[in-house]
């Protein structure tokens, strides 16, 4: 076990410049890699497992498509709008449902959260070290862009945790932890 996590942790000691970063150079970075993670996870999981859900909560396809959504919805705060065929708005909330609800194949889940990461890494450009400090409205309510990223972080972070949990729970074991 801990030659695994040795194995696991040495490539992001090594890729941890001398000098410090930027901190948007970094939330690229994390984002990248969690993208990484949810769309080797939503190829691992089969066909069949999409519309598990433990209980009443999302299923693995709402699932998916809720982290989707937001990659989309958030982005509008910091000024890159959601595109048309997505259909949300940041003023109806119900369209964050209707996206969530589709009934999508596997190939088209994860079509749509390339897309959407995609789609979120653009709208991040639109902040930098430089303007971090800047505010901007949210949900009607004053934040900075540097809060909207950490915000946005946590967010992939937290369903990132929820699907190693759902794949688990199906017999699936996340690829990178193999």
């Amino acid at each position: 076990m801990r030659t695994r996590l040795l194995a696991f942790c040495l490539p992001f000691v090594l890729a941890t410049p001398a000098a410090a970063q930027d901190l948007m150079e970094d939330m690229h970075r994390d984002v990248t890699e969690v993208q990484t993670k949810f769309v080797d996870l939503a190829r691992a999981i089969p066909d069949s497992v999409y519309a598990w859900r433990p209980g009443v909560a999302r299923s693995v396809r709402e699932t998916l498509l809720h982290v989707a959504s937001d990659n989309y919805l958030i982005p509008i705060a910091m000024g890159k709008p959601a595109p048309a065929g997505t259909g949300i708005s940041a003023t109806d909330m119900a369209t964050l449902a209707t996206y969530e609800k589709r009934s999508l194949t596997k190939e088209q889940v994860i079509a749509e959260l390339e897309a959407s990461f995609a789609h979120l890494h653009e709208a991040m450009g639109l902040t930098s070290d430089h303007n971090l400090v800047e505010i901007i409205k949210f949900f009607g309510q004053d934040w900075t862009r540097q809060r909207v990223m950490v915000l946005t972080v946590t967010h992939l972070h937290e369903h990132l945790g929820q699907m190693i949990a759902y794949a688990r729970s199906n017999g699936v074991t996340p690829p990178w932890s193999r």
